[in-house]
């Protein structure tokens, strides 16, 4: 059984190959972004709130995160072998409090997968992907709100739990071998 978190800044790669390694591995992928963005698209109570948030770059509130992902957990794990969560936490405050919800829910043994690469590889993919809120002044703010907020998450987990680190240059299928060789050992 895996219980994941993939790690790294926007754009490195996390829900690419999220994806690959929940079919791998039959996980529940849980994608923050990937839900934000169809709050945002429906126009619901939270999709309301997060959308103007998002835009300027800042991270959702704390509160608001941790209870959507503890949700996703309760309510997806049937079934699965695990599960690999993207985009959380994101903040040294969401990552002591998904701990307590493992500890809730008798989850032990939570594998961090960090990806990493350069601020230019970052913005060039995220340029490419060609959303509305990808223009290189929002990616370059949400890096450095990355590198505020999320570094401290980074120290949390060296302090707490084994990190694997995994460089994020290269051909997806390459990174993604990299990867489930390191879940494997």
């Amino acid at each position: 059984m895996h219980q994941i978190i993939i790690f790294g800044p926007p754009g490195v790669g996390k829900g690419t190959q999220s994806e690959l390694i929940a079919k791998s591995l039959n996980l529940f992928h849980f994608s923050t972004g990937e839900y934000l963005r169809k709050e945002i698209d429906g126009q619901s109570e939270i999709g309301l709130k997060a959308k103007h948030i998002v835009e300027k770059g800042a991270l959702v509130p704390d509160d608001i995160m941790i209870e959507i992902v503890y949700k996703a957990l309760k309510e997806n794990l049937d079934g699965k072998s695990g599960f690999i969560l993207d985009g959380f936490p994101r903040t040294y405050e969401q990552a002591v409090e998904l701990d307590k919800i493992f500890t809730k829910m008798g989850i032990k043994g939570v594998e961090i997968v960090y990806i990493k690469t350069t601020e230019d590889e970052i913005v060039e993919r995220l340029l490419k992907r060609g959303r509305i809120d990808d223009t290189e002044e929002i990616i370059r703010e949400r890096l450095k709100v990355y590198d505020k907020e999320t570094s401290r998450v980074l120290e949390y987990y060296e302090n707490n739990k084994k990190i694997m680190e995994v460089n994020g240059l290269g051909e997806i299928e390459e990174i993604n071998g990299k990867i489930l060789k390191l879940l494997q050992n």
